[in-house]
C-alpha cells in the first residue's frame, strides 16, 4: 500500500500553511473564501484565524488540495538552423553531427498536478505543533488510496495520525481494510483495531462476501498484513479462527507463506501441503512444498522460476519421497494397484529453459527425470503432481511433458540457428528409462506375451540436422538438402555414428496453364560406424551403408466457385476442388546388416501411385471471412509384385468442419476396399467460448482391438454464478476408466469454491477448492 502522504509533505505543509497564515490578515474572520499558495489550496465555507496559539480553523465544506507546479516540457533534439549551406544541402563550415543537442520547449504553459486531496466538515490546524484535526467525513485520497473516517487526527512532523472508524480503499488490488480505529504509525505502516480486510471492491453499506477479521492487524504498506485473533468470515459469519495470519496487500510477488493443501484418499490417507514462496529478486523466485502424507511419509518438493525477457525464462520443479507404501511388506499395496516399481526412494525432477541469443539462435532445455514408471500415474493430482505441473509448464512455455505411461522420458538441450532458407540443428538427448528388465512385449506371429533383455535407451551425443531449400541461379530447379548425423550411446548393446546425406533437386513442370504439376528426384547415402556397449554384441560389420533413390511427381489442378447466400451475392462460400495423382519411386536395397536406430535405419521400397480429391471450403461475407472446412479422399495403388494379391491401399478420408470460429470437428478413417470395411476411426472436437465454456472429445479406435479409447471433457456455465466440469479417460480395448474427474464449481464476485470428485483405479479422492480475489494461490482442501 503506497504512503497516504509524500516523504516531503510534512515541510511543504508547513511551509505553505506558514504562508497562509501570512496572507490571512485582519479582520480574522473570512466567509466562503478560497485561498491559494504555491502548493495548497484551501476553500472552505468559513476560514478563521486565531494569533494565540497561533492556528487555522475552516468550517464547512472543507476542501485542502495540495498542488505542484511542474515546468513546461522540454524535449532534446537538436536546434533548427538557418545556414544557407544546411538548407541548400551543401557542406557547412561546422558539420552537422558536432551542433550540440539542446532542450526545445515543447509547451511553454507550466503544468498543474493535483498530489493529495483532503475533505472535512471542519479542520483545525495548530501551527506550532505542525498538527491537524479533522472531524465530520473526513476523506484523505491520493492517486492510489482513499482513506475515510468520522474524525482523525495528523502529526505533519512524524506522518502519524490517528483516525475513528476509518476505511482504507486500494484500488491497485481492490483492497478494502477498515476499522473502529486506524492509526497511522509510521511513513509506511498502519495499526488496525478490530478491523477486517477484504481484496476486492464492496458496494457501500454492503457487506462483504467474505472478509477476514482481526482485533488487531498491523499493514506494512505495500507488503504485508499481519492479524491477530483473525476469523475468516462468509458473510460476516465466522467459519474459520486463527491466532496469527499474514496477508499479502501489496503489487509485488511477496515472501511469505501460501494456502495449504488438506487432502484424503483412500490410498495416501491424511495429507498437508503448506507451500512457501519466497521472493528471490524482481526475476526470480522459489517455492518450496513440504507435503506429508500419512500413509507414505515426507514429500518435500521446490519450484524454482525466473523471466529475463519473453523468450528468455526458466522453471525447475522437483518432488521426492522415501514411500513407505511402497515398502514389499505392503502386500495389499501391490495388489491392488499393479504397480511394478520396486523402490521406496522416488522422486521427479522436471523443468524448461528458454533463451534467445543475437545472430538467429534459439536454446531449447527440457528436463524430465523419473523414479519409476508408476510415479506419474500415482502422483497426478495436487500442485506438485502430473496434471497440473504438465498444464502450467504447456502455458509458460508453450510445451508439456511426454504422456505420464511413457517410460522412456526425454531430457534435451537443443540449439538451434536459422538463416534464409537454412537451419542448423544440434541437440543431445538423455533418456531416462524407466522399462522394466526384462522388457515384457507381444510377439505379432503367436500372439503371446514373452520377454526380452532390456537393451538401454539410444542416447544422442549429439545429433546434429543441417537443412535447407536454395534456388539453383536462374533456373527453374530447387535444391533441397537434409543432412543428419547422430551419434548413438546406450550403457549396454548396439550405438555408434551415423551419416545420412539426402540431396533432392526439384522443378515444376510447365505441361499445361491449368495444370499444375512438379517433378523431384533424390538420392539418399547413409553411413555408419557401429560400437559396442558393455555386453552388446554385434557380428555384420563395422561399417555398413546404404544407397537409395527416390523420385516423386505430382500432377494437379485447381477448380474455385463462389456460391452465394443472397441476392447480390455479398455473403457466400467458395468451394475450392482440387483432383491431383502423384507417383512415388524408391528403390529397394538390402537393409538387413544395418543397425535399428530409428525410423531412419529401414525405409521400405515404394512404388505406388496415389489419387484423390481435396476439398476446400470457406465462407465469406461483411462480417465473415474465415476456413469453414475441408474434405480429403486419397487412395493408393502399389505395383510391387508383393502386393499383386492387394494392390489397393483403404481409402483415406479426412474431413475437418469449422461450424463456429471458436470449435471445430476432425474425423479420420481408413475403409479397406477388399471386404473389411472401416478399419480406423478417430474423432476430434473441440470448442471453446469467451465466457470459458469448452468442450473436448477424442476417440480413436483401430480394428486390432488395442487402440479403441475415448478421452471427454467440458466445461458449462448453468447459471451467472455456477459452473460445471467433467473429464474422463476410459479404455474401451481393456475396458477400464483411467481417470474421472466431475467438478460444481460456485463464483459470484470476490471468490469461489469449487468441489470435484476424482477417480483412478485402486483410489478416489474428493477436493473442496477455495479461492479468493487478489489473495494468491487458491486454498486447496482435498478429501
Amino acid at each position: 500500500m503506497t504512503k497516504l502522504f509524500n516523504r516531503h509533505s510534512p515541510a511543504a505543509f508547513s511551509l505553505c500553511l506558514g504562508s497562509l497564515l501570512a496572507l490571512v490578515s485582519q479582520p480574522s474572520f473570512l466567509q466562503a473564501d478560497t485561498i491559494n499558495t504555491d502548493e495548497w489550496q484551501i476553500e472552505a465555507d468559513k476560514v478563521l484565524r486565531f494569533d494565540t496559539p497561533q492556528s487555522v480553523i475552516a468550517e464547512g465544506n472543507v476542501i485542502l488540495t495540495k498542488i505542484r507546479t511542474l515546468p513546461p516540457k522540454r524535449e532534446t533534439g537538436l536546434v533548427n538552423t538557418s545556414d544557407w549551406s544546411v538548407l541548400l544541402e551543401e557542406n557547412p563550415a561546422t558539420p552537422v553531427e558536432d551542433v550540440a543537442a539542446q532542450d526545445v520547449l515543447i509547451d511553454a504553459e507550466p503544468r498543474i498536478k493535483t498530489e493529495m486531496t483532503i475533505k472535512a466538515d471542519w479542520i483545525a490546524y495548530d501551527v506550532e505543533q505542525n498538527s491537524i484535526k479533522a472531524k465530520g467525513n473526513v476523506s484523505i485520497a491520493n492517486d492510489t488510496d482513499q482513506l475515510t473516517a468520522n474524525e482523525g487526527v495528523l502529526d505533519l512532523n512524524k506522518e502519524t495520525g490517528i483516525f475513528k472508524e476509518a476505511l482504507i480503499l486500494r484500488d491497485s488490488m481492490d483492497l478494502h481494510l477498515e476499522g473502529e480505529t486506524i492509526e497511522k504509525t509510521g511513513v509506511n505502516t498502519y495499526r488496525i483495531t478490530n478491523g477486517w480486510v477484504v481484496t476486492c471492491k464492496v458496494p457501500e453499506e454492503n457487506t462483504p462476501p467474505w472478509s477476514f477479521a482481526a482485533s488487531e492487524t498491523n499493514v506494512t504498506q505495500g507488503e504485508y498484513a499481519f492479524l491477530k485473533h483473525a476469523t475468516f468470515r462468509i458473510k460476516d459469519v465466522p467459519v474459520l479462527y486463527t491466532p496469527w495470519l499474514m496477508l499479502p496487500v501489496g503489487n509485488k510477488r511477496q515472501t511469505g507463506v501460501l494456502f495449504p493443501e488438506v487432502s484424503s484418499s483412500d490410498r495416501n490417507g491424511f495429507g498437508f501441503n503448506l507451500p512457501i514462496f519466497i521472493n528471490v529478486s524482481d526475476s526470480s523466485d522459489l517455492t518450496l512444498y513440504p507435503e506429508y502424507y500419512a500413509n507414505r511419509g515426507f514429500m518435500p518438493g521446490m519450484e524454482f522460476r525466473y523471466v529475463l525477457g519473453t523468450q528468455d525464462k526458466g522453471s525447475l520443479m522437483a518432488s521426492y519421497i522415501y514411500d513407505d507404501l511402497s515398502d514389499p511388506s505392503e502386500t495389499d499395496y501391490w495388489n491392488d494397484t499393479g504397480y511394478t516399481h520396486t523402490n521406496q526412494d522416488r522422486y521427479w525432477v522436471r523443468g524448461k529453459i528458454d533463451q534467445d541469443f543475437d545472430n538467429d539462435i534459439t536454446t531449447r532445455i527440457d528436463l524430465d527425470i523419473v523414479s519409476d514408471r508408476d510415479y506419474l500415474t500415482e502422483f497426478n493430482g495436487g500442485v506438485t503432481g502430473f496434471d497440473e505441473s504438465n498444464q502450467k509448464f504447456s502455458e509458460v512455455f508453450g510445451r508439456g511433458f511426454q504422456n505420464k505411461t511413457s517410460d522412456q522420458r526425454q531430457n534435451s538441450v537443443k540449439l538451434l540457428k536459422t538463416w534464409d532458407g537454412m537451419a542448423l540443428e544440434g541437440v543431445f538427448l538423455g533418456i531416462n528409462d524407466v522399462r522394466p528388465d526384462p522388457v515384457p512385449f507381444i510377439n505379432p506371429e503367436t500372439g503371446l506375451t514373452e520377454t526380452i533383455t532390456n537393451p538401454g535407451a539410444l542416447w544422442k551425443l549429439p545429433s546434429i540436422d543441417f537443412t535447407g531449400s536454395l534456388p539453383m541461379g536462374e533456373t527453374s530447379l530447387t535444391l533441397d538438402w537434409d543432412t543428419d548425423y547422430v551419434n548413438y550411446y546406450r550403457e549396454d548393446g548396439v550405438g555408434g555414428h551415423r551419416l545420412d546425406l539426402y540431396p533432392r533437386l526439384s522443378a515444376p513442370i510447365p505441361l499445361s496453364p491449368y495444370l499444375e504439376a512438379r517433378a523431384e528426384a533424390g538420392v539418399r547415402e547413409t553411413l555408419y560406424s557401429v560400437q559396442t556397449f558393455g555386453d552388446g554384441e554385434w557380428d555384420k560389420g563395422d561399417n555398413p551403408n546404404r544407397l537409395l533413390g527416390d523420385f516423386h511427381t505430382e500432377v494437379g489442378t485447381t477448380l474455385l466457385r463462389s456460391f452465394g447466400l443472397n441476392a447480390d451475392n455479398t455473403s457466400g462460400f467458395t468451394h475450392n476442388l482440387r483432383p491431383f495423382i502423384q507417383y512415388d519411386f524408391l528403390s529397394d536395397t538390402d537393409q538387413e546388416d544395418l543397425p535399428s536406430f530409428d525410423s531412419v535405419d529401414y525405409i521400405g521400397e515404394q512404388n505406388a501411385i496415389t489419387y484423390g480429391v481435396d476439398n476446400f471450403f470457406d465462407l465469406f461475407g461483411n462480417d465473415t471471412d474465415r476456413e469453414y472446412g475441408y474434405l480429403k479422399i486419397s487412395q493408393s495403388y502399389d505395383f510391387r509384385s508383393e502386393a499383386s494379391d492387394t494392390p489397393f491401399t483403404p481409402v483415406n478420408v479426412k474431413l475437418r468442419w469449422n461450424p463456429l470460429t471458436q470449435g471445430w470437428v476432425i474425423y479420420k478413417t481408413n475403409i479397406d476396399v477388399y471386404g473389411d470395411g472401416f478399419t480406423s476411426h478417430s474423432v476430434e472436437t473441440a470448442y471453446e467460448n469467451s465466457r470459458g465454456d469448452y468442450f473436448n472429445l477424442d476417440y480413436r479406435y483401430g480394428n486390432d482391438g488395442d487402440t479403441q479409447q475415448i478421452n471427454f471433457s467440458a466445461r458449462a456455465q448453468l447459471f451467472d454464478t455456477i459452473f460445471a466440469a467433467y473429464a474422463i479417460e476410459h479404455s474401451i480395448s481393456e475396458s477400464e476408466i483411467i481417470s474421472q474427474n466431475i467438478s460444481l464449481m460456485y463464483q459470484p464476485a470476490c471468490w469461489s469454491v469449487e468441489l470435484t470428485s476424482r477417480y483412478t483405479p485402486g483410489d478416489h479422492s474428493l477436493m473442496l477448492m477455495f479461492n479468493l480475489a487478489n489473495i494468491g494461490s487458491p486454498i486447496n482442501l482435498r478429501l
